[in-house]
């Protein structure tokens, strides 16, 4: 690993706010047993960030104005301005995995499972600037504000592998901004699960049929009469979910390229909704994406 391992808990403790799942089924007594047991670290946070600029720079520029980053109240939610109640597990297992997972202190009184976490983000605007011979510059997106929960974080870096496998299950409540370049305004767009019309495992039958035929006692391998094994179905059909590796690795099919950054996104399964799209302040309509799933995906990250 080379210091890999100490890289990533480092990393992963300074990203945990700003993450917006290892694999969300339940562990096998086996993966419990790395887990379980371990005297590990962790830690309780609540904090709330803003950023008045992030720019890159190339020869031109793409700057970020006016970012910040708490809890649902934020952006208009419900909650404080605190991005609050997160507890954070760090454990390294006997095979010298890290695992990180990203929690809530707070339980439902009646089910005793985690609450999920609210989350509220604000941007003022998205620019690209000219460079130093230029004074040219275009917004591409201004008035950003959007809030919504967080269900599950989970990382992983694998010693076998050197994989880092990200996990996490979020929903979006309500998401606001307008693309001034094109004169377009996104108005009240949400992100769900995919629900449980959805075939998450791909064994050719919907979460609700798994549900019926096992008259509610079980459903996708989940035993739902368990709190915590209500959490995790829950995430599944209640919350999007993103499940990606990132790593060092070569370029794809016939790219020359090696030890480039590689992210291979897993799945991504999610519902997406928007309330209102206008064009010029007026609103042609709305759009709606039923059981959107991005699987497969491959991606190679590198210099020119």
């Amino acid at each position: 690993m080379k210091g890999l391992n100490k890289i990533a808990l480092a990393t992963a403790i300074a990203a945990a706010p700003f993450a917006a799942n290892a694999e969300l089924k339940a562990m096998n007594d086996s993966a419990m047993g790395n887990v379980t047991g371990q005297a590990g670290v962790t830690i309780e946070l609540e904090t709330k960030v803003s950023i008045g600029q992030f720019k890159y720079t190339d020869e031109g520029s793409f700057a970020v104005n006016g970012i910040v980053l708490g809890g649902s109240g934020v952006a208009g939610g419900t909650g404080t301005d605190l991005l609050d109640q997160l507890k954070i597990d760090i454990d390294v297992a006997d095979d010298g995995d890290a695992i990180i997972h990203v929690g809530s202190l707070q339980t439902d009184p009646a089910t005793g499972a985690p609450v999920p976490i609210d989350w509220g983000m604000t941007v003022d605007s998205m620019e690209l600037l000219a460079g130093s011979t230029g004074t040219d510059s275009t917004t591409l997106i201004s008035n950003m504000s959007m809030h919504g929960d967080l269900a599950a974080l989970d990382m992983r870096v694998d010693t076998a592998t050197d994989h880092l496998n990200v996990a996490v299950a979020f929903d979006i409540d309500d998401m606001d901004f307008d693309v001034d370049f094109l004169a377009i305004g996104i108005r009240d767009l949400t992100v769900t699960g995919a629900g449980t019309n959805f075939d998450y495992d791909g064994n050719g039958t919907t979460a609700d049929e798994e549900l019926a035929a096992s008259s509610g006692a079980s459903a996708e391998g989940y035993d739902l009469t368990n709190p915590q094994q209500q959490l995790a179905f829950g995430k599944l059909t209640n919350y999007a979910n993103v499940n990606l590796d990132v790593y060092k690795g070569a370029g794809l099919g016939a790219s020359t390229a090696v030890d480039v950054l590689r992210v291979d996104v897993n799945n991504v399964y999610m519902d997406v909704a928007i309330g209102a799209v206008e064009i010029g302040g007026t609103s042609i309509g709305s759009v709606a994406l039923d059981n959107l799933a991005v699987t497969d995906t491959k991606m190679a990250i590198y210099g020119h």
